[in-house]
């Protein structure tokens, strides 16, 4: 017995999987025995964890037998079914789908923005936010207790990692069959040259963007812009909070983008602004357009902080900030984050 608890990693073989296992090499070693848990197909596989080789086991109840903390990278309709029955069994379970995430009884937490929300956990299981929202509300989170969020207008750019493995095999598809392809001439150039390869997508993203992400709701919008919307709410602590989303999707592999139009309470300077952004825990401020220093997806992926440039006042409005905002959508937009709270997590058990 080592003393310290135990933690299974659901999911993880998928690409978050992937990602979390290299964050849990990276951090501080809280955890005692790790246990790989994925579908029964992978059953079996080794996987280097902390240096280590771990054998994979089947998604099951026996696989939670002694586990003190789960996270789970696997589909909604599998963490619906699997992640109450580990919670029954004591497990406190980490959920990085969208199963749980706008349930009353199951908080969604960001440990920068509310850490205090996961201790208040009636059905045993904790929520981890969209990985869009997670892009933006670090930042977002920060300026909100200085100032006062009062409303909030966004428009994402998603890459399409965010689709899972088919969206950036999509991608990678439609660059090979456009390459040496002439286009911009007329319309439709780009739909002939990709033809029925759209994937995910309901138009190519290869050379374009796409505004849409998600599946339709009601009066016009999308889910995921209805997730962003509904989310920031939850995690602020502001129901009523006024929000506009339009989410696009561009042609880049990882690291979402989002511009931010956001009003507060009282009137904002950019200094003070500034300055809060700068000493945010998970902030890079990287805001200097006169050397053309500001975050692009390019600057950020593979790294864990929020990255926030081209920080202004709003035109007509002493009340209001514009930002641009990038995060990676695989660290803290997934694994990251569900780490972190794992990690607040065990602290109860020390």
């Amino acid at each position: 017995m080592t003393g310290k608890p135990t933690l299974a990693v659901v999911g993880a073989t998928g690409a978050v999987g992937a990602v979390m296992l290299q964050i849990l090499s990276q951090h501080a070693d809280i955890w005692g025995e790790i246990r790989l848990v994925a579908s029964p197909r992978s059953a079996g596989r080794k996987l280097a964890v902390r240096g280590e080789e771990v054998e994979v086991v089947a998604l099951s109840e026996e696989a939670f037998d002694g586990v003190d903390v789960a996270m789970f990278d696997v589909p909604d309709d599998v963490s619906a079914q699997w992640a109450p029955i580990a919670a029954a069994k004591g497990v406190v379970v980490v959920d990085n789908s969208c199963a749980f995430r706008m349930d009353p009884d199951v908080p969604l937490v960001v440990p920068e923005v509310n850490p205090h929300a996961v201790r208040i956990r009636p059905r045993g299981i904790v929520a981890n936010p969209h990985c869009t929202t997670l892009s933006m509300i670090v930042a977002l989170g920060a300026l909100h207790a200085e100032f006062g969020l009062r409303q909030l207008v966004v428009s994402s750019y998603q890459a399409v990692s965010g689709a899972g493995r088919a969206g950036v095999d999509t991608l990678r598809e439609q660059l090979s069959l456009v390459a040496g392809t002439e286009l911009g001439t007329s319309p439709g150039d780009l739909r002939r040259a990709v033809g029925e390869r759209t994937g995910p997508f309901p138009e190519p993203v290869a050379l374009n963007v796409v505004p849409w992400a998600g599946e339709l709701r009601e009066d016009g919008w999308s889910s995921e812009e209805m997730t962003l919307r509904d989310e920031s709410r939850k995690i602020l602590g502001l129901p009523r909070l006024p929000v506009a989303v339009t989410c696009v999707r561009v042609p880049v592999v990882t690291a979402h983008a989002l511009t931010v139009h956001a009003r507060f309470e009282d009137e904002v300077t950019v200094d003070r602004a500034r300055e809060i952004l700068a000493t945010a825990p998970g902030v890079v401020l990287y805001d200097n357009p006169a050397a053309g220093e500001f975050p692009t997806p390019a600057d950020v992926v593979g790294t864990d902080p929020t990255w926030v440039g081209r920080v202004r006042r709003a035109l007509d409005d002493p009340t209001a900030l514009e930002m641009f905002v990038c995060g990676d959508n695989l660290r803290k937009g997934a694994a990251l984050n569900t780490a972190q709270i794992a990690e607040l997590v065990a602290t109860e058990f020390s």
